[in-house]
């Protein structure tokens, strides 16, 4: 089913809205201050002139005029001008910005968008609903919610957004097979669950990583089970909507007191909120391991689905019996995911700590390995030859350890790529898609790899699809897609996307050369100079060319591509 279909068959089979949507009142026209809104022709008219606006902004300003003078949450504006797809904040504030310059409104003295902190926008304007909100409250007792009547009126107003130009779509589209539904999945035996991230509760806030590591491996777990779907559900109201994808969401906490732990864990449903099930524990901080398990296994038997013993097993095997080696471990993942070179370091020396305690632990050596290939990209290795020889010695014994371990493979294909053996890369990281297909990092991972070896449309649906499965997969997710983006020259797009990487990581320095490459191209070399100040200023003496030295990107095209783009703002 291509998207057009999907589009069909998902939001315009509903017999009110088909209603809604032949209704010629739906396109009349509605004014907002001193402008005339014409949703058929997404304009704004006024004697000055007319601007014209994209099908989002048009979809952002109707569903405000729908409830003008109330404050309308950044969630109830994603899910309904983007529904069923998941992007990031950054693409609804960018249509903001564009829809207040087509108004010519001050964001900082605003006359008729209202940023409200912490929660979205209100229209102020003075809007003349006569037409728009009539046609809405008429229709209101057939249609179950504001949003469906909004995206046919938008649909029918923009000729179906889903089929606009390219610059127009949304940063992060589900490919046509990744468009999660629970209730079809669970026809066809197959059970979806979102785990939101574990907070930290207390005093504990320096053992952030603890329970991060705790909710990470409570998916890996869960991971293993064959007819069992894993989604990173994020946190916050981020993670709110993301679990809304799934059957069933799982959140929880973490306080540890001393040699104390108490963790609670619940199980809900993400349509009606009910809490089905949950479990509290206060046990010894020495007993962590077999906790982990005791949670796996008591969410388990609340899934509807029938386990055997060895799955059972499964879901309660341990990678380390040491609590040391394993809260080493915890430490080591969260400096190296902090992408620094001095984090790093002291990743690298946790790894190592990990691997003294438990000398059979495969994901430490997994871990210490990727920690030796991100040196030769932090330029902080003498020899980087060597330095890629021993992180792929390290890959290796992790496998050989433990050969059928997700998490291994995606680091045997982390390693290989950093060492530019593409080919092999593609093959560990197929592996740990075999052996997890849920798995998020690999599915970025290959695409990453795909556009090293000058493939970047090849590299789009497996990034988005890594969106889906995670969508609060960090700042690189977004800086991976981003880069694709800007090798397909869909500029807008890359924009998008790698300014929200940077948002999540405003240190990264990849980021900042992508980001002052991609606004060369789309034409704002001012722009693009300030975002080359970012790059200098976390490297004084940096140089593209010597950049690319230690940079995996194998297709010549590409890498020429770079240089041309930088050129005149990087030396």
């Amino acid at each position: 089913m291509n998207l057009l279909s999907w589009a069909w068959t998902t939001r315009w089979r509903e017999p009110a809205a088909a209603r809604a949507v032949g209704d010629p009142a739906i396109g009349a026209r509605l004014q907002v201050g001193p402008w005339t809104v014409v949703p058929s022709a997404n304009e704004l008219c006024r004697s000055e002139g007319t601007a014209h606006l994209e099908p989002k902004a048009m979809a952002v300003l109707l569903l405000l005029a729908a409830r003008a003078g109330e404050a309308v949450s950044r969630e109830a504006l994603l899910d309904a001008v983007w529904p069923r797809i998941v992007v990031g904040d950054e693409a609804l504030t960018q249509v903001v910005i564009k829809l207040r310059k087509a108004l010519g409104d001050d964001p900082r003295a605003p006359r008729y968008i209202e940023t409200i902190p912490k929660r979205g926008y209100r229209l102020i304007a003075p809007v003349t609903r006569a037409d728009l909100v009539t046609v809405l409250a008429r229709r209101r007792s057939r249609v179950p919610a504001i949003g469906v009547a909004i995206a046919a009126l938008v649909a029918v107003a923009a000729g179906i957004a889903f089929i606009g130009p390219r610059s127009q779509r949304p940063a992060v589209v589900a490919a046509d097979a990744d468009v999660f539904d629970p209730a079809t999945e669970e026809r066809a035996g197959i059970v979806s669950v979102a785990v939101q991230r574990f907070e930290t509760v207390g005093n504990g806030s320096g053992e952030d990583y603890l329970a991060r590591g705790i909710g990470n491996d409570l998916m890996t777990d869960l991971s293993r089970l064959p007819g069992l779907r894993v989604i990173d559900g994020g946190h916050g109201d981020s993670g709110g909507r993301i679990a809304q994808a799934a059957r069933y969401a799982v959140t929880g906490s973490v306080q540890r007191d001393g040699d104390t732990l108490r963790i609670n864990v619940r199980l809900v449903d993400p349509r009606t909120h009910e809490q089905l099930w949950s479990l509290r524990l206060e046990r010894p901080y020495g007993n962590l391991l077999e906790i982990q398990s005791e949670i796996s296994r008591g969410l388990v038997a609340q899934l509807p689905r029938r386990i055997s013993d060895a799955e059972r097993q499964q879901v309660s095997r341990h990678d380390t019996h040491s609590v040391t080696a394993y809260e080493h471990f915890l430490r080591a993942k969260a400096l190296f995911l902090a992408r620094q070179p001095q984090q790093n370091e002291q990743a690298r020396a946790e790894y190592a700590q990990a691997i003294a305690e438990d000398p059979q632990f495969a994901r430490a050596y997994a871990g210490l390995a990727m920690a030796y290939a991100m040196d030769t990209r932090y330029g902080r290795s003498g020899d980087p030859a060597a330095e890629l020889a021993q992180a792929e010695e390290l890959a290796e014994s992790a496998r050989r350890i433990d050969p059928d371990n997700p998490e291994v493979a995606w680091a045997l294909g982390f390693v290989r790529a950093q060492s530019r053996h593409d080919e092999s890369a593609i093959e560990a990281l197929q592996q740990a898609i075999r052996l997890n297909p849920s798995y998020a990092d690999a599915h970025a991972l290959l695409g990453g790899i795909y556009t090293y070896v000058g493939q970047a449309a090849r590299s789009i649906p497996l990034l988005r699809k890594a969106l889906r499965l995670d969508p609060g997969g960090g700042y690189l997710y977004f800086l991976l897609l981003g880069r694709a983006y800007l090798f397909v020259n869909d500029y807008e797009q890359a924009l998008i996307n790698l300014h929200e990487a940077a948002r999540r990581n405003p240190e990264d320095l990849e980021t900042h050369v992508y980001l002052a490459a991609t606004l060369v191209a789309a034409g704002d070399p001012a722009a693009a100079a300030l975002e080359a100040d970012e790059v200098r200023i976390r490297d004084p003496g940096f140089s593209t060319r010597a950049w690319l030295g230690t940079y995996p990107l194998t297709s010549v095209a590409y890498r020429q591509r770079l240089l041309q783009l930088t050129a005149s703002v990087l030396p």
